[in-house]
């Protein structure tokens, strides 16, 4: 049975096509009530049809029954997490090469990857390309998770006085990665060693890129209209903000999201706690440029 003191996960999915003819996201959420352990893996294919889709569904799968299947040892402390979530991504890296040599139709295909477990009050991700983990904190929304694309080195070039806002803005290649799962040398891994501390009423969304035309301000506004909402209700008010810009370029959303809340006992009413005076979660890294790949689907 799950320790009082240990969150009640409260979680849903979404995906949407957008304007695409095909979907080439892949997503899976396993928070269930009362288990010592959640897991959230998401995949943005990139390479066409026959071949984003393909390899999304790769990474999924292999990440997620790589975490699975270690599970116990995960709930018992036995593994170290940042360790079997860096395993279950080469595996999956692995697994797309071989894919390839057997089809060399798909040569060029890959996926991003952000994959999350929950344990208690602890928290612990990788990712790789662009799809962004947020948190959605006391009104705040912060991405947690490294942006490894070139839009995220263009930025650090604005910030240094390198480079022009408009001009970064406008670049062609902003939404190219810079890192992807594709079967070859994975230029850039975010994987915390500490883990991070969720606390009660917290909200994270796990995303793939699709939902990123909406700016962060949009999403916030979103998130604070309602903050309230169950996990199910939190993302389709996304998907309805995303459909709501009718845009023509609209790429496949995909979306995690899962609320952190008190446990309850004996099946009394959940009580928000106040928040307390804290720390702002540190800014990750700004990775350094090491070869573009193409945009993910």
């Amino acid at each position: 049975m799950q320790p009082p003191s240990d969150p009640r996960l409260d979680a849903a999915m979404a995906v949407d096509v957008g304007r695409r003819a095909h979907q080439e996201d892949a997503v899976i959420c396993d928070c269930p009530i009362g288990a010592e352990l959640g897991l959230v893996v998401l995949a943005d294919g990139m390479g066409g049809y026959l071949c984003g889709d393909v390899a999304s569904r790769i990474v999924m799968t292999e990440v997620y029954s790589e975490l699975k299947l270690r599970g116990p040892e995960l709930v018992r402390g036995e593994a170290h997490m940042p360790a079997a979530l860096r395993r279950a991504a080469e595996g999956a890296n692995a697994c797309l090469r071989a894919y390839v040599e057997e089809a060399p139709h798909a040569i060029g295909m890959g996926a991003t990857l952000v994959a999350g477990i929950l344990r208690g009050r602890d928290l612990h991700w990788i990712s790789v390309g662009d799809s962004p983990l947020y948190l959605f904190r006391d009104g705040a929304l912060v991405r947690l998770n490294e942006d490894h694309s070139f839009g995220s080195v263009m930025r650090a070039m604005v910030e240094e006085g390198r480079m022009d806002a408009e001009a970064a803005a406008r670049h062609p290649e902003r939404t190219s990665l810079i890192s992807v799962l594709s079967g070859g040398p994975v230029a850039h891994v975010d994987c915390p060693r500490a883990a991070f501390r969720v606390e009660d009423g917290d909200v994270l969304v796990f995303a793939s890129d699709g939902l990123l035309h909406l700016d962060e301000a949009e999403i916030c506004r979103a998130l604070r209209a309602h903050a309230e909402a169950p996990a199910a209700g939190i993302a389709d008010a996304l998907l309805r903000a995303v459909a709501a810009l009718d845009d023509p370029e609209q790429d496949n959303v995909s979306l995690a999201v899962v609320r952190i809340g008190p446990a309850r006992a004996g099946g009394g009413p959940v009580r928000r706690a106040a928040p307390e005076a804290r720390a702002e979660p540190p800014v990750a890294a700004m990775p350094a440029l090491a070869g573009v790949a193409g945009p993910a689907g």
